[in-house]
Formats: C-alpha cells, structure tokens, sequence
C-alpha cells in the first residue's frame, strides 16, 4: 500500500488490489465447486453427501477463517502508522492462534458431526458421504488455517498477486486429485464424493507449503523474518487478535450458517429437491467471492488509510469499492437471468434436478444483489476495526428476521422450499441497510475526531 492524491490512482491502486484477491477467492472456492460438480458426475447420492457436507463445513471454515482474517487490519494500520518492526511479532502469534483454531476445529468435528448429521432426515449412503467427506477434510486443517494467516499478512502488504499465484498452481492440482481420488484412477480406489474431500486436504497441505516457502525466501516478505525468532506465545496479542477477529468470525459464521440451517429445515424434502438447492447455493456462494473479494480489498485500503488518519481518503475508497460491486453484480445478473438452464446442468444431469436448480438459481439473483452492498460495507467497517455491529447486525437480520420468514413463507405460501430463499433475501436486505447506517456513524466519528470537516 501507498498513499494516493488523485481518484485516478486511488481506482487504479484499488484494481492492483482486488483483481488479485478476486482471482484467489474464486479460485479457492472453485475447490469447492469442482468437488460438486465432479461428485455429481458419480451420482446423485454423491452430490448431495458432498453438498451437505460442505454445508457444514463452509460456515465452520469461514468463521474461523474471521477470526484469522484479523490480521490483515491489524498489519494494515501498522503499516499505515509506518510501525514495521510490530508487524512481525503479530504475524508469529497470528499464526500460533491458527494453530490453536485448527486443533479446537478437529477435536469438535470428532464429537459432533455425527450427531449434527443425526439431525438431518438424510438417506443413509447420502449421511454417510458427508461424514466421510468433512473428516477428509480435516486432515488438511492445520495447513489450510496456516496458509489463510500468511495469506492475510502479504495481502495486508499490498502483495495480493502473490496469493492469486500459489491458488493459480493449487486449483489445477486439486482438480487432477479429484479425478484420481473420485473416480479411482492410477491404481487409487474409486472414493467416490469422500475422494474430493481427499484431494482438497491434499491441495491444502501444497499451497501452505508454498506459502511458507514464499514468505521465508522473496522479499519484501523476508524482510518480517516470520519463520526466524520465534517468541513464546504472548496473550495480550492473541487477545487483541481476538477482539477483532473474534466478532467478524461470528458474523461470518452467522452468516454462512444461515444456509446451513436451511439445509437441515429443507432435509424434509426429497433428496432431489435437496440437491437442486445445495447446486444452486453451491453456485451462488461462488457468484458472492466477487463482493467478499471487494470488501477483503476494502479492508486492506480503508484500514491502510484509517492508520494514516486519512479518513476522506479512506471514505473514497469506500465508495469506489461499492460502485464496483454493484456494477458486476448487476452484469452477473443479467447473465445469470438468461443462463440459469445452462448453469444448472453443469452440476447434474437428471432433467428434475437440473429445473429445480434453475428455479433456485432465479432467487440467487436477488440474493447475490444485496450482496453486492452488504459485502463491501463489512469490508470497511473492518477497515476501522468497527467489527462488533456487524455481528449484532447478522444476528437480527438472518436468524431473528431472515430465518423466520423463510419458514412461514416455507409453510404457510405456495412457495414451498423457495420460501427460504425468500426469506434470506429479506433478511439480507435489512442487514445491508443497517450496516450502511453504522458505516456513516462510524465514519462522522472519524472525522469527528480529527476535526475534519467533508461533505
């Protein structure tokens, strides 16, 4: 990062940052896309295991991954405050807390995601893939939450192609592991759904190794000596790591865990209806990389300039980040109003599956809409290290309001299981309005501060 006096170089810093981590987060989740897709190539019974099982593990991985992605406002503002030497110390203990997460994450998905499977009215072999795929999964947790804490740190120094590198090598990789693992190629058994989530526990371990070895040899990362000098785990650090980290997490995994309780309330219904819906969502969380990459860019560029104390710099970068996520997701929509058919048969083959996913993939339009708003103001709340609103805000507009709704609408219309996608628009819209308002307080208080006057 750097400082910028025209809105032409500020447009054109800000493109330098999120065309990067957009190609990374696309590239990421398109893990988890390919395991669907390819996990459907087998059978129905395979797509749907896999699709649960990513929609228990996506909400954990994300609001973990908060907690981690506190790093990166934390190194913004040292940077911006031009405290250097701080920034190594805090990326050490950021990493000693990945280590702590991905151990708590492993010990509790051993003693829980039998009975939250237990939950859902699934068939047997569809029950079994999920567990089956989450615990593969897990083999590649520690590595996964290592490489996202070094991710936050070179992304927090402005570096974010370097990110959009190591994920550029790792997605063929994890597409040529599937299709050794999934179909049983190279003298491998046929895994079947469980060989995707083999295949991305190994990608996980390749791009963290990566990572380190990136870090430790290129500058200007080496510069920060991250792997040399190793202190003592020091809590004062991690605690504040957590005041930060802690609530975006929540808001996150409220967030994303919202779907999830969909998918269990929507278990009642045929295993046809569940796939149709876990395609069209699996499809819409990649359409949502764009506005989350934009406010992650958002995070960076408002925390660098709020170290500085430029807060109208850091309210111009605010607004070129929401012009350009409403921009695409509008482009999006309209390509996705004409091709929904088209999308759809890209996850299965079955004529029901694919109209019922189609029908979906009409609500992801509107939901991906109020995305486009709501993303990009977390971002810059995050900026100013204004997180806890965010995660009240998340609580009251999906599971007191967005939830509830889409049940009556679930029940008591002729929506059926197109209700709850009614109601998570709903509930999206409102939180995004209330972000938009917590944004201009926090910003007036900044200003405020610094006796700076704008209009």
């Amino acid at each position: 990062m750097y400082e910028t006096a025209r809105l032409r170089d500020k447009i054109k810093l800000f493109l330098t940052i999120v065309v990067p981590i957009l190609i990374t987060q696309v590239s990421m989740y398109l893990m988890n896309v390919f395991d669907t897709l390819m996990s459907g190539r087998v059978g129905t019974e395979d797509l749907a295991g896999v699709a649960i099982g990513s929609s228990i593990w996506v909400p954990v991985f994300t609001g973990i991954n908060g907690v981690l992605l506190a790093i990166t406002p934390i190194v913004s503002h040292l940077l911006g405050a031009e405290e250097h030497k701080t920034v190594s110390d805090k990326v050490k203990q950021a990493i000693y807390i990945a280590l702590f997460l991905a151990i708590v994450i492993i010990a509790g998905a051993l003693f829980l995601l039998g009975p939250v499977l237990d939950l859902m009215d699934l068939d047997h072999q569809v029950k079994v893939i999920a567990k089956h795929y989450v615990l593969a999964l897990l083999t590649g947790v520690i590595p996964l939450f290592v490489f996202n804490t070094i991710r936050s740190f070179v992304d927090a120094l402005g570096q974010t192609r370097v990110s959009m590198f190591i994920i550029l090598i790792a997605l063929p990789l994890n597409i040529f592991f599937n299709y050794i693992f999934i179909f049983g190629k190279l003298g491998v058994p046929a895994f079947g759904g469980v060989g995707a989530g083999i295949a991305t526990a190994i990608t996980y371990w390749i791009i963290c190794i990566i990572a380190v070895l990136i870090v430790s040899m290129m500058q200007p990362f080496r510069q920060y000596m991250i792997f040399w000098n190793w202190r003592r785990p020091v809590f004062a650090d991690w605690l504040e790591q957590f005041k930060i980290g802690v609530p975006i997490g929540f808001a996150i995994f409220i967030e994303t865990s919202i779907f999830s309780g969909v998918t269990i309330l929507m278990s009642v219904y045929s295993t046809t209806t569940i796939a149709a819906h876990q395609a069209a969502m699996n499809f819409y969380s990649l359409l949502y990389m764009i506005p989350l990459s934009v406010g992650m860019a958002l995070t960076i560029a408002v925390g660098y300039e709020v170290g500085r104390k430029r807060f109208h710099d850091a309210k111009v970068y605010g607004r070129i980040g929401l012009f350009s996520g409403v921009l695409i997701a509008v482009v999006l929509g309209l390509v996705l109003l004409f091709a929904s058919d088209d999308v759809a048969m890209l996850y299965n083959s079955d004529t029901k599956v694919v109209a019922l996913t189609s029908h979906f993939l009409l609500y992801a339009i509107l939901l991906q809409l109020a995305d486009a708003f709501g993303a990009p103001l977390q971002g810059i709340l995050r900026g100013y290290k204004d997180v806890n609103a965010a995660f009240l805000m998340a609580i009251l507009s999906f599971w007191i309001i967005g939830l509830p709704v889409g049940w009556l609408s679930a029940h008591y219309t002729t929506l059926g299981p197109f209700g709850y996608w009614i109601g998570l628009i709903i509930g999206l819209a409102i939180g995004t309005t209330l972000l938009y308002a917590r944004l201009y307080f926090v910003q007036k208080k900044a200003q405020k501060k610094q006796g700076i006057q704008h209009g």
